[in-house]
């Protein structure tokens, strides 16, 4: 297991914070000894948090030129035919995972294709299991178009405690599934909107692995 890119800046400036309060609590209370021992606890489980948060662990990725898989880990909280209002303006299948604070938040193509589409919306902070997170918090909106012509639209959703989006693509970009697209920080979702009649292999409430489980199979 290594640790992700994105987490070297936070990692660093954890452990400034942890450096420099345990410095003050051993200068200033010397003879408490049961508070420099709280502080030595939280700053070890301070530390072993945000380490989790940010590891990348060594995986072997599921493809297949029919799958769709899973873009990010966490828990299927919706499956269902839904109103796609900003790039298809249909009905689409919508299937959205929640990334809890100890899941892996690194985020993977669900195929290989092109970016037809790309765009960046600030917005709310919305808890990410809140239906309005979807269109009101802050995201990433993305079309990757299958060699087959079949276009799959996923979002990037920011939630209440995540406070940074990152994506790694571009309108015009050749994507390979499971290859890493972006990272968000600390709790959020991932939706991704399907044609109607897509054969769905998930069920509500599943966990999943992003890059690993397949979530649907294109016709």
């Amino acid at each position: 297991m290594t640790i992700h890119k994105e987490g070297y800046t936070t990692i660093a400036v954890s452990l400034l914070f942890i450096f420099i309060v345990n410095a003050i609590i051993d200068y200033r209370f010397t003879d408490v000894v049961w508070l420099r021992w709280s502080i030595y606890i939280f700053s070890i489980a301070l530390f072993l948090i945000v380490l989790q948060f940010f590891r990348n662990p060594g995986r072997s990725f599921m493809s297949g030129n029919d799958l769709v898989i899973c873009p990010a880990d966490g828990k299927v909280v919706v499956i269902e035919e839904t109103e796609e209002t900003e790039y298809f303006k249909d009905k689409r299948l919508q299937v959205s995972i929640f990334m809890s604070p100890v899941n892996v938040h690194i985020n993977r193509n669900p195929i290989s294709g092109v970016v037809k589409f790309f765009k960046y919306h600030p917005g709310k902070y919305l808890a990410a299991w809140n239906p309005k997170s979807s269109t009101e918090n802050e995201r990433t909106t993305v079309v990757v178009e299958h060699e087959n012509g079949t276009p799959i639209l996923f979002r990037q959703i920011a939630g209440a405690l995540a406070r940074r989006i990152v994506w790694y693509l571009k309108e015009g970009d050749v994507v390979e599934q499971t290859k890493e697209f972006g990272f968000i920080k600390f709790g959020s979702r991932v939706d991704i909107f399907l044609p109607l009649g897509t054969k769905i292999n998930l069920e509500l409430n599943q966990v999943v692995k992003g890059g690993i489980t397949v979530l649907a199979e294109l016709a």
